[in-house]
């Protein structure tokens, strides 16, 4: 039975490290008071004018190395991001431009930190039914330029890194492809992670006073979302996992989306799965949102973390509030 597998992954960090000291410098915080609540030590900022695309296109170029294919020979370009280039048009149209693929379909789509797992799913469809056979899921962002460096913005500021994940998705015959995806979202609580401005819904998408009530940085009310993460990817794991009559024990290796170690060590413990079975790079890169998954699976691969064979579960969870899981036999 046809179905879809990853041929190829890339990722991209840029090369500036902001540790929790450097943050200590302009911020009311301390590496102990991060590393206490998140796990994270240090994050990767981009420098001068650079956006998603710019390292979208870095961790595609390895992508399609890997795949051993061309630019030419991608069917459809998705796109992940909730820091696009510019407001219009998506991102995917400007990394078809950077790759030279005029022709190639694209799409963007804003699943925040469910992004990739939003975008394999997608992918797997449009493979599994036959109409395409090559399809690139990419997930890069730039949070540096749009966050509070402030004390007032210190809760979110902290969390966040830049940098770009890529994966090659292409028709399969054998028994290494995407099995399953299990996909929620829950809108009533939207507003609980956001960033409002500029906003289409009101009469002036963007005034002088709008700023200076910083009504354009990322809010978050972070003890619920902490809340709502460790209960429902524990259950979405599961529920991909009982769709396919396994158990998480059966699991070689779960990829989390990395917005925090507590959440993510939460959930394994829910799982009952040990330290061997889940793989964590928050500590080193921070909250990449859409970034996040395939930067981590990307770098288990390259450390033999995962094997040919193996049960490898995406899970994530984020703004929107949406949420998903994506089974993989490789």
């Amino acid at each position: 039975m046809r179905g879809s597998r990853i041929s190829g992954m890339g990722h991209y960090l840029p090369e500036r490290v902001v540790t929790n000291d450097d943050l200590a410098k302009f911020i009311d915080t301390s590496n102990e008071w991060i590393v206490q609540r998140t796990g994270i030590e240090e994050r990767r900022w981009v420098e001068g004018n650079v956006g998603a695309s710019d390292l979208a296109f870095e961790a595609t170029k390895e992508a399609l190395e890997e795949a051993g294919i061309k630019a030419s020979d991608l069917d459809m370009i998705i796109f992940a991001t909730l820091s696009p280039d510019i407001n219009f048009p998506g991102s995917s149209c400007i990394l078809q431009k950077m790759l030279n693929a005029p022709g190639v379909a694209t799409l963007d789509i804003r699943n925040q930190c469910t992004g990739f797992v939003y975008g394999l799913s997608i992918a797997d469809q449009f493979i599994k039914t036959g109409m395409m056979n090559n399809i690139l899921v990419v997930g890069a962002e730039v949070h540096s330029s749009g966050l509070d460096m402030s004390t007032r913005g210190r809760d979110v500021t902290v969390l966040f890194g830049d940098g770009a994940g890529a994966a090659v998705v292409s028709a399969s015959e054998t028994d290494s492809r995407i099995l399953d995806s299990k996909l929620h979202a829950d809108g009533t609580q939207y507003d609980i992670l956001m960033v409002e401005l500029p906003a289409s819904r009101l009469k002036e998408r963007i005034t002088a006073d709008m700023l200076d009530d910083a009504r354009h940085y990322p809010v978050m009310d972070g003890r619920n979302v902490f809340r709502q993460a460790v209960t429902a990817m524990p259950a979405v794991v599961n529920e991909v996992l009982e769709a396919h009559g396994y158990t998480p024990q059966d699991i070689d290796l779960l990829v989390p989306h990395q917005a925090n170690l507590r959440i993510n060590q939460m959930v394994a413990r829910s799982l009952k799965l040990t330290q061997d079975q889940v793989f964590n790079n928050i500590m080193r890169y921070g909250n990449t949102t859409a970034a996040s998954i395939p930067i981590a699976l990307h770098e288990a691969i390259q450390a033999g973390r995962v094997k040919d064979g193996d049960l490898v579960v995406l899970a994530a969870f984020g703004a929107g509030l949406t949420w998903g899981a994506n089974l993989i036999r490789w």
